[in-house]
């Protein structure tokens, strides 16, 4: 999501953000808190102290903000969006946003239910604002990119509004490129060292019963090999190494029973 924002900003001369707004999906999450949240709590207890500062109540509006998808809309159109009905700032000048909704799969099944004409028409209302309506302008652009792990699916309805993609594992060139890449420049590993570490990895992933290691854990086993001065180690301390933080690589005392031969 972050390159396509940069992308799409360096492409548009500036009409889209270089960074995407980022929605981080929860178990608990509804569909209004991809769009606004409200703190009625606060609300509530602001309402009901009697300040000795002479300050007036503070309104509805002070615990309404908007959020990923929410503020991609409002953007679009900020000179016709009443600002009075939240507390969020909007940009001086229409802006086209990269939404990120991070984990879809995590949300109650009504979650996704409940936002299909919101996904398909760019439109929400604030409920505690006398269900005030904030439309995308349509001749501004946003683009929703969503991430799922694949734990359930999700219902066919919503996915008949999405273009799915799978992003496949990356081959041994790529990975080793990615794997450079967060290491940084500064990394102690050789490139035979790194060769040797991704091999073992991927004999890993081969071997895995329950669930093969992604790429997140291999960075992960790294890192934890460079903080433990595995370059200045002899063999068999590597080896030992390998072993002793394998937990990283795999999750289970099944995959780990099964792996551990490969060390």
């Amino acid at each position: 999501a972050y390159k396509v924002a940069l992308d799409l900003a360096e492409q548009s001369g500036g009409a889209f953000a270089d960074a995407p707004l980022i929605f981080n999906t929860k178990t608990t999450s509804s569909a209004r808190d991809l769009f606004y949240t409200y703190d009625a709590v606060s609300h509530f207890q602001a309402a009901n102290l009697k300040g000795a500062d002479g300050q007036s109540q503070r309104k509805t509006a002070d615990f309404i903000e908007l959020q990923a998808l929410g503020k991609a809309i409002a953007f679009t159109n900020p000179g016709k969006v009443d600002q009075s009905r939240f507390s969020t700032p909007l940009p001086d000048a229409p802006q086209n946003s990269v939404v990120l909704i991070d984990e879809i799969d995590k949300a109650p099944r009504d979650f996704t239910n409940d936002i299909l004409d919101e996904i398909e028409n760019y439109r929400f209302s604030i409920k505690e604002q006398d269900n005030y309506r904030i439309e995308k302008d349509p001749d501004r652009q946003i683009l929703v990119i969503m991430t799922s792990n694949s734990e359930k699916n999700l219902p066919d309805p919503f996915l008949r509004r999405c273009v799915f993609y799978h992003i496949p594992f990356p081959n041994e060139d790529l990975l080793r490129d990615i794997v450079k890449t967060q290491l940084g420049g500064s990394t102690t590993f050789t490139d035979q060292a790194l060769n040797m570490l991704i091999d073992r990895f991927n004999a890993v992933r081969k071997k895995a019963v329950r669930k093969a290691p992604a790429t997140a854990e291999l960075i992960a086993w790294l890192r934890i090999l460079e903080m433990h001065n595995f370059m200045e180690a002899p063999a068999e301390k590597q080896r030992r190494m390998m072993l002793d933080n394998l937990s990283i690589l795999v999750k289970t005392r099944e995959d780990l029973e099964a792996v551990a031969e490969l060390f």
